[in-house]
């Protein structure tokens, strides 16, 4: 009876307030000052309960949603199948959708389609299909012989400037069958071989396989050799791969397994009708695995030292992060791309490797006074149980006996080495073999005396890397190719003119067909969540009582564990019955609103506050960037079911605008966002999918995105710094800045740039800004885009984008 009447009591002392408040008599003498003394929490909202550092809560809440989706995508992943099992065509034929999008997520490019060219002189074309045995200097071409087989070293091509190179171990007498033998990342070819130490010999499965009769092609591993080491931004080869790849739709993964196709493009071109079979180890095995689910060329695959439940690949090096994995495939349904075709999974042991900055990781380091540990993740021996299980769910997904598989593990369940006599027995029996591979006591010897494995590793990593950076180089052509040019092929067939003007476009088309390429970069590029948003149950508590605005804390429900917050700036002299502009201010890196409105920081210089002096309503998000590495794992955790960081941020944003809306004092068709540094970034992104912001200010961040994300020869490249989030799948290749502001058009749209600011050259910024320019100019609304630079830095000035504020949000 007690807590009925307090709730009560609260109800109506709330009732008071929002009638005091909101609805004072228009004769009262204080009528031009109706929010002139706000109560403690704001009306028709609950009291929040103070907190030192909402942000903490956000982000963990953040972290259990997404967690619940990533347990949840076993079950999800069941409606992207429709296998049909009635025959081997009628199966391949219902799993080559799948199989197409497993290509597209590691980067795979499917040579049998046109390539596209932009070179105006000699044309790009797919590379002819050759194998190549060459020498170094005055070695010998001959690596080594033996009485059963000969060693050479080889080199084919792969991709226009990317080679494979590797070992091609050759019988003397007609090959029984073709293999791949993949070593781990941190193995060189020659090793398998004996040709240097550090494999025991029953572990040398290419050697065992080339003394009884097989053709073996061992292609050299982009290794985890550091670059950087020790500093923050310490990388592996791998990763410094994967960064830049990511980014263009392209992956270490991806250019690994294209190495495999075309080694088999070759092997078919010799002679068709000898069978492949392709084997690996650790991320040799991964390369195997994911090469057998691309090509049914392959006749046999053996994965050592990799297969498990993929429901934690986040917490594996960053380099196996694949946009989207584990909402189409696990380690089972990848196998179902191989089936019918023959599996062998063999347990073995693998390096129990850390992937962190070791200083960082024993004594963690503080970034702007948040924990940072420098940790990506780790590899490690599974639990037999675990892979078993999940070697089991395999039969759930098809049939049993429709793959002839087998798993391979040792006495009571225990790790094999791998390479293992059983596991090469039974692969080398699904290739047409039944015999024993007895092995001889013969261990070649190295003929080359200049040969330098690491000056090998670093070509491959360069030449992948050049690939890349061909990529970026071409991105402006392909993004106009994806996006402007086909909504707008006008503006594609520009041709010499001496006239003083030309004739505008109507907007109309572009506005009705951009709607396919908003849907599209929220859905497949930032990552869209489908669950229906709760209900926004506001919280408040006032935190600031100035002259001329009160503030309050807000957090708003968005979904199930995850909240919105920020801080709403009033000003008192709002008048009953009028609706007023509002700003949204958005907060960079590890900051938190509270920086916008006070202490003077000289990013910020207090934008917030200065605005409610001036009379707009503003609101401040908390956004989830912030605490180094939560923020990272979050946007890593989200990456393994097609989300981002913006996945979160677009949903907190929307709950925040539609709340914001439903205020009786807000003009809900006039809402702004401004945003600095990562705020500048969501200025790009967030009104580019929101259409409910009328417009938007870049501040800090405007510029080329593709080259600031992968550009390798510019310092300030996120390629040099800690923040391994920054590449989102395949954005290089249809979104940059430019493409985001045709999205925001023609809603109007400012930059604001400091010339000091380091974040990207003024040039580059430049640039990118011209196209968004000639865009606006096109359809006679140039008026409505400004850019303004200014001897600063880093920093809201605060002057021309005031202005354009006033202008466009018609206040005062």
């Amino acid at each position: 009876m007690k807590n009925k009447i307090s709730l009560i009591c609260v109800i109506m002392f709330s009732l008071i307030c929002k009638a005091q408040v909101l609805q004072l008599p228009a004769h009262n003498k204080d009528s031009i000052f109706t929010y002139n003394k706000m109560p403690e929490v704001f009306p028709g909202t609950r009291l929040l309960a103070a907190e030192s550092d909402l942000s903490v809560k956000m982000l963990d809440g953040a972290h259990k949603f997404i967690e619940e989706k990533i347990n949840e995508s076993i079950t999800t992943r069941l409606k992207l199948w429709n296998r049909d099992l009635t025959s081997q065509g009628a199966y391949e034929k219902s799993v080559e959708p799948n199989r197409r999008r497993f290509m597209k997520y590691i980067g795979v490019e499917d040579k049998t389609e046109p390539l596209v060219n932009y070179n105006v002189g000699i044309p790009d074309k797919n590379p002819q299909v050759l194998m190549q045995k060459f020498s170094i200097n005055n070695d010998p071409d001959l690596v080594a012989e033996t009485e059963k087989y000969r060693v050479y070293q080889v080199q084919w091509l792969v991709l226009n400037r990317v080679y494979g190179e590797g070992l091609l171990l050759q019988p003397k007498t007609k090959p029984k069958a073709n293999i791949i033998a993949l070593p781990d990342a941190d193995q060189e070819p020659e090793q398998l071989v004996g040709l240097l130490p550090g494999i025991p010999v029953e572990s040398q499965f290419a050697r065992l396989l080339a003394e009884n009769g097989f053709q073996v092609l061992i292609p050299v591993i982009i290794s985890r050799n550091f670059l950087s080491p020790g500093k923050e931004q310490q990388q592996t080869y791998r990763e410094w791969i994967y960064r830049q790849a990511f980014h263009m739709g392209r992956h270490i993964i991806g250019y690994e397994v294209q190495k495999v196709l075309s080694a088999i493009d070759w092997f078919k071109q010799s002679d068709k009708d000898v069978k492949i079979g392709v084997a690996g180890y650790c991320e040799g095995g991964l390369i195997a695995f994911y090469s057998g689910a691309v090509d049914k060329r392959i006749d046999a695959v053996l994965v050592s030292g990799y297969f498990n439940s993929r429901q934690r690949v986040w917490d594996e090096p960053i380099y196996h992060n694949v946009w989207g994995l584990l909402s189409e495939f696990g380690d089972a349904e990848i196998a179902t791309l191989i089936a019918p075709r023959p599996l062998v999974i063999e347990y073995s042991s693998i390096p129990d490797i850390v992937d962190k900055v070791k200083e960082s990781a024993e004594k963690p380091a503080q970034v702007e006074g948040l924990p940072f540990t420098g940790y990506k993740g780790r590899l490690q021996t599974p639990l037999f149980e675990d892979v078993q299980s999940e070697y089991n769910r395999i039969d759930t997904l098809t049939k049993p006996g429709f793959q002839p598989r087998t798993l391979i593990h040792g006495e009571k369940n225990n790790p094999v080495s791998f390479g293992s006599e059983k596991a090469l027995e039974k692969f080398i029996l699904f290739l047409g073999y039944s015999s024993s591979l007895p092995v001889t006591n013969e261990i070649p010897v190295e003929h080359r005396s200049s040969f330098d494995p690491q000056e090998r590793q670093i070509r491959q990593v360069k030449e992948i890397e050049d690939h890349v950076q061909w990529l970026l180089r071409e991105s402006d052509k392909e993004r106009n190719r994806f996006f402007l040019y086909k909504v707008m092929p006008e503006f594609g067939e520009r041709t010499w003119s001496t006239k003083p003007y030309h004739p505008y476009y109507s907007p109309d088309r572009f506005i009705e067909q951009a709607k396919e390429y908003r849907k599209y970069f929220q859905e497949k590029i930032l990552g869209k969540f489908d669950d229906t948003m709760l209900a926004p149950n506001p919280r408040t508590r006032k935190i600031y009582d100035k002259e001329r605005w009160t503030g309050y804390e807000v957090a708003l429900d968005v979904y199930p564990n995850l909240f919105a917050e920020g801080i709403l700036l009033i000003p008192k002299d709002i008048k009953p019955g009028e609706r007023r502009p509002v700003v949204v201010c958005q907060h960079g890196r590890n900051d938190t609103p509270q920086k916008l409105v006070e202490g003077n920081n000289t990013a910020y210089n207090d934008a917030a506050a200065k605005l409610a002096d001036q009379g707009f309503i503003v609101y401040a998000p908390q956004n989830p960037y912030r605490g180094e590495d939560e923020y990272r794992w979050l946007n890593r955790k989200a990456n393994t079911i097609k989300k981002t960081l913006f996945s979160f941020i677009i949903s907190q944003h929307d709950q925040s605008i539609q709340w914001l809306r439903s205020l009786p004092f807000v003009d809900g068709n006039r809402i702004a966002f401004y945003g600095l540094s990562y705020g500048g970034e969501t200025a790009m992104r967030v009104p580019a999918v929101l259409e409910g912001y009328c417009l938007s200010i870049c501040s800090g961040d405007f510029g080329d995105w593709t080259r600031k994300v992968i550009d390798t020869h510019y310092q300030g490249s996120f390629m040099y710094s800690l923040e391994w989030e920054m590449p989102y799948f395949n954005m290089g290749s249809t979104f940059s800045y430019a493409e985001m502001a045709y999205l925001i058009f023609p809603r109007p749209f400012m930059v604001e740039r400091g010339h000091h600011d380091l974040v990207q050259p003024d040039e580059w910024v430049a640039y990118e800004y011209g196209k968004v320019n000639y865009f606006y100019d096109q359809f006679n609304l140039g008026d409505k885009t400004e850019i303004e630079f200014f001897n600063g830095g880093h920093s809201m000035r605060s002057e021309g984008t005031f202005k354009f504020l006033h202008k466009y949000l018609n206040w005062p």
